[in-house]
């Protein structure tokens, strides 16, 4: 990942939650950036709430920036709006980002009259007014820089700044929003920008597991995860974090807090390496993702070069593309069967593209499937444990389910089922790794 020179990397000091410590007139203070979702502002009931919780948890001398998400299904709500006036609302772009935007402008907003109401000064700052600059790719924005300068003036007036997550702006002023899971990402990115002690971010569940434990009852909440199992498991479904938010956590050394907004329990720490628990396991979780679809173009030919067009054109749409299998149709005729799958949300337009790949290289057919999901074992401890691979593709098929395709990173390994299948598949792939004692 590349970040540009002005948002630097902390000190070693800051890798320890809460150690980058400033003493002020023999008093202790920290700078903390507290990211709270939609769910935990959703009404205006819970946002004070969350305001009358950062007010009691709050020592004094410590400097608060909030990063929050629009309430409940306000996103949701203005993308029906949109699909009211046409159906097709994101060939728009640009002003989906400017509608969308103002959900969290709604957040910050009545944020920050909590916290004046409760007593303690308090500003909303859009995400471009707290120094968020992010390239030019609409609905799909990645930040390129952060000048926090407004933030801290803010902070040294004594008032808790609430920022708004999940948006910036490019280098013409236009607004743009960073994606699913967004404001995940602004705000470690803002945390380690301000060179924060710590980034807790608060959400509807109370820390990581090692699978949904809404799909599994037996999940156990982890007390600890690395960055890099972590950033592996967002990367692979599991929806507590985004995964761009995990990079940016590494990049700048800011541990990150991810807790229930509900209750004070402790939730769990990402971190550079284990400091607290046994680190004697395989695997470390269980992810999964049904918001996918498969793309195979069959009977193309097998040459030097065709790869390199069919991916570089999704590329140019800004479309990701994720497990790859290239088969051999035709021996004697030297023509190959290229399979793939992409996010659900951007099939119809990788269909348009490929449509349009396919047809120049006389491919035999595009053939579409969206009943698949994808099922993945994340853990360090699989190095160097060959049968790790066994027991997954075992537990799988003693539930008689079949496995459409493989992918493996260092520490991972995924396999393509059928979505009506995924529940099933978690339960079995977990209950061979984490059986109950």
């Amino acid at each position: 990942m590349s970040l540009p020179v002005s948002m630097g990397r902390l000190t070693a000091e800051s890798a320890v939650s809460r150690a980058f410590l400033v003493k002020t007139r023999g008093r202790i203070m920290a700078l903390i950036v507290k990211k709270f979702g939609g769910s935990s502002v959703a009404t205006t009931e819970k946002i004070l709430n969350v305001a009358k919780r950062v007010l009691g948890e709050k020592k004094p001398g410590d400097k608060i920036v909030m990063v929050v998400s629009a309430m409940g299904d306000t996103t949701d709500d203005l993308i029906a709006l949109a699909e009211g006036i046409t159906k097709n609302p994101y060939q728009y772009t640009r002003e989906m980002d400017m509608l969308l935007t103002t959900g969290e402008q709604q957040s910050i907003a009545l944020l920050a009259m909590a916290f004046k109401t409760l007593g303690h000064p308090a500003v909303s700052l859009t995400g471009p007014m707290a120094g968020m600059k992010t390239n030019s790719v609409h609905t799909k924005g990645r930040i390129v820089d952060i000048t926090p300068d407004r933030v801290h003036e803010e902070l040294d007036k004594g008032n808790i700044v609430v920022v708004a997550g999940f948006q910036g702006a490019d280098a013409f002023g236009n607004p743009v929003t960073l994606g699913r899971g967004g404001s995940d990402t602004s705000a470690v990115a803002l945390a380690g920008a301000l060179k924060a002690d710590t980034c807790e971010i608060y959400t509807d569940v109370d820390g990581v597991y090692s699978a949904d434990p809404r799909i599994v009852k037996g999940a156990r909440k982890m007390k600890e995860i690395t960055y890099h199992e972590m950033l592996e498991m967002a990367r692979l479904g599991a929806g507590v974090m985004q995964p761009r938010s995990v990079e940016m956590g590494e990049y700048f050394h800011i541990p990150i807090h991810v807790r229930s907004t509900f209750t004070t329990t402790p939730g769990t720490i990402i971190r550079e390496d284990y400091t607290m628990e046994d680190k004697d396991f395989v695997i470390r979780g269980v992810a999964h993702d049904e918001k996918v679809a498969k793309i195979a173009v069959l009977g193309i030919p097998n040459t030097p070069g065709i790869a390199h067009e069919i991916f570089s054109a999704l590329a140019d749409a800004n479309i990701d593309v994720d497990m790859i299998v290239q088969s051999i149709r035709n021996i004697e005729k030297n023509v190959t069967d290229m399979v793939f799958t992409v996010a659900a949300s951007d099939l119809a337009e990788a269909k348009k593209v490929v449509d349009g790949v396919a047809d120049k290289l006389n491919a035999v057919a595009v053939l579409i499937e969206e009943d698949v999901a994808k099922v993945s074992i994340v853990g360090a401890g699989m190095l160097g444990n060959p049968g790790t691979a066994s027991r997954m593709f075992g537990a799988l098929s003693k539930v008689g389910i079949n496995i459409d395709i493989i992918s493996t990173s260092e520490i991972s390994i995924s396999c393509l089922v059928k979505g009506s299948q995924l529940k099933e598949a978690v339960n079995a792939i977990h209950d061979e790794f984490f059986p109950n004692k």
